[in-house]
């Protein structure tokens, strides 16, 4: 039996469908939308409709922004002859909490996993390899510590190793099956100033 009306029900089961919101916060979620006030909830539909229209990926490191180029890549302050690599724009955001790296991201979204049929065409590798033609000192890759992450820093540096460009990946500070987002600031600092040759 339903408990509620079939527009609530509605707005419960569309939230539930996002990722980490069970049916509890989903219908705790639908009443708070509910109960805010009219222009609040247009201003979030709105906002959500824009989002989902203007972000797109960076030319350079394909993070996600509304620009051409995010405000790292175009950032005179920034060391753009050091890129790290991640798997995800919510990994760069983790590195970017820390306030100590000072250089430029690459944005694989996602990682090498057979198992899974994502081969390296299937992420942004190629990109990287373009990106690795300028004037690059140094690629710290700093792929989550799954099997996924260290099988695409194995690959990743096989590739770079004989360009002779300086490949280090972000030490174990990092705990094994340890996603980047969900790190505390200091473990990600202690990883990138404990980072090693490959």
């Amino acid at each position: 039996m339903d408990y509620y009306s079939n527009q609530i029900s509605r707005l419960i089961e569309e939230l539930s469908a996002l990722p980490g919101i069970g049916s509890k916060s989903a219908t705790r979620l639908a009443f708070h939308i509910i109960n805010m006030k009219e222009a609040e909830v247009k201003r979030l539909a709105e906002t959500l409709v824009e989002a989902k229209k203007n972000v797109k990926y960076c030319k350079e490191c394909y993070t996600l922004t509304d620009d051409d180029l995010c405000p790292i890549c175009k950032s005179s302050k920034r060391d753009h002859q050091t890129i790290m690599v991640v798997e995800h724009t919510r990994d760069l955001a983790a590195y970017e909490k820390t306030g100590k790296y000072e250089g430029v991201y690459h944005v694989l979204h996602g990682a090498i996993s057979p198992m899974l049929g994502i081969g390296p065409e299937d992420i942004k590798l190629k990109e990287l390899i373009k990106r690795l033609e300028g004037d690059i000192k140094e690629v710290i890759i700093a792929t989550n510590s799954s099997l996924e992450g260290e099988t695409t820093a194995m690959y990743i540096s096989k590739l770079i190793k004989p360009t002779g460009i300086k490949v280090s990946r972000i030490a174990s500070g990092v705990p094994v099956g340890g996603d980047l987002e969900y790190i505390d600031e200091v473990t990600l600092l202690r990883a990138l100033e404990g980072r090693t040759s490959l």
